[in-house]
């Protein structure tokens, strides 16, 4: 059976776009991208982007071009689909448990790309180091240091020298270093009181460092910074990278909750007005499958007197002030979504502007990959 899957045609202008689209601004995603390249070069830092939340190979190349050392994925499904790709140096910031996950680590590793991999257990330690030998294979494993988020990683200090230690005996791996999240800080409102508290966090990473030195072993890296957090965590001399990677899209939650405003939204949401029940009310068709407001709604450009008041599958409800009650059906709405990362994974596709025209349509090739 032929495919029913409209395309729109490369070229066309964004307004004949169906929507629900996914649109990012290529000229303002690509200048936050080279701008935090540029930052990152100026505090002499590596740039290791997260790309939980485009899962899109172009967008991964452009990030390499611009100067990132890799990329930082959250499971290794993503990893896999990066290196298919031909990006090979990757973060698995997370635990690679199972047998079944571990003989995909060490096709990964045979595949000439070089991943690195989050412990924080002696178990895992064992396991990674028993798959990487029988393999024969070397693998990089990374201890995760929990700074209080108290969600994955070992306390700072001797716990994480000691997991470093077991890493090092084994033959088959490699100290990679370490790394900590210091996401419980991201939303804390007063400026001061969040530089104080990140830059703690990043003393704690530097003195594991210095512990794990002293004991003799390597620890060249030491890997930190998400978008929320990224200014601060980029003064701290112990940091060698950062993961910060939502930054090239931006979004309300980063702008509003997390204050970061060095970078413009480049992910836009096209939608379009289906229903005008009432004067005071207007329906989209943009529902909980398209988008994600439980962290921070979206902000509606150009409209700034409409509000979402409810979302069900395929629609969202919004109510119009009196700036907006000529808003008609068929109207075209923009939105900047209230959380990137939990509203690409929505989509199948991005659809990339340049100019009004639709430039490219990029599959979101990792989306699904959760294992």
């Amino acid at each position: 059976m032929a495919s029913t899957t409209h395309r729109p045609e490369i070229g066309c202008p964004v307004e004949q776009l169906d929507t629900p689209a996914l649109c990012i601004d290529l000229d303002t995603m690509e200048a936050n991208i080279r701008k935090m390249a540029e930052l990152c070069r100026r505090h002499e830092k590596h740039w290791r982007p997260h790309c939980k939340g485009h899962k899109t190979p172009a967008i991964a190349h452009r990030q390499i071009d611009a100067g990132a050392i890799g990329l930082t994925c959250a499971k290794l499904g993503e990893a896999e689909v990066m290196a298919e790709a031909g990006i090979t140096d990757l973060l698995v910031a997370n635990q690679i448990v199972g047998p079944t996950k571990l003989h995909r680590l060490v096709e990964l590793r045979r595949r000439d790309a070089d991943p690195i991999v989050a412990v924080d257990h002696p178990d895992q330690v064992a396991a990674l180091g028993d798959a990487a030998q029988q393999a024969g294979v070397d693998l990089r494993a990374m201890v995760e240091v929990d700074l209080g988020l108290q969600r994955a990683g070992v306390p700072p200090g001797q716990q994480a020298v000691d997991l470093a230690v077991q890493i090092a005996e084994r033959p088959s791996l490699r100290l990679a270093g370490i790394m900590g999240y210091e996401g419980h800080l991201l939303t804390v409102p007063d400026a001061e009181q969040k530089r104080r508290e990140i830059m703690h966090c990043m003393d704690l990473l530097a003195e594991t460092r210095e512990r794990i030195e002293r004991a003799g072993l390597p620890c060249p890296i030491v890997s930190a910074g998400g978008t929320g957090s990224w200014k601060y965590t980029v003064h701290a001399e112990a940091v060698t990278e950062l993961q910060a990677g939502g930054l090239i899209f931006m979004d309300a939650f980063y702008r509003h909750v997390c204050q970061v405003d060095e970078f413009d939204f480049a992910l836009k949401l096209l939608t379009t007005v289906v229903s005008r029940p009432a004067a005071d009310r207007a329906v989209i068709d943009a529902g909980h499958k398209s988008q994600h407001i439980t962290l921070h709604p979206p902000i509606f450009l150009d409209h700034e007197s409409l509000e979402i008041t409810q979302l069900s599958a395929e629609h969202a409800t919004l109510r119009v002030g009196p700036a907006d009650r000529e808003l008609r059906i068929g109207d075209r709405l923009e939105l900047i979504p209230g959380y990137g990362d939990f509203t690409s994974f929505l989509h199948n596709e991005f659809y990339a502007i340049r100019g009004g025209k639709l430039e490219a349509v990029w599959p979101l090739a990792a989306r699904g990959r959760l294992q």
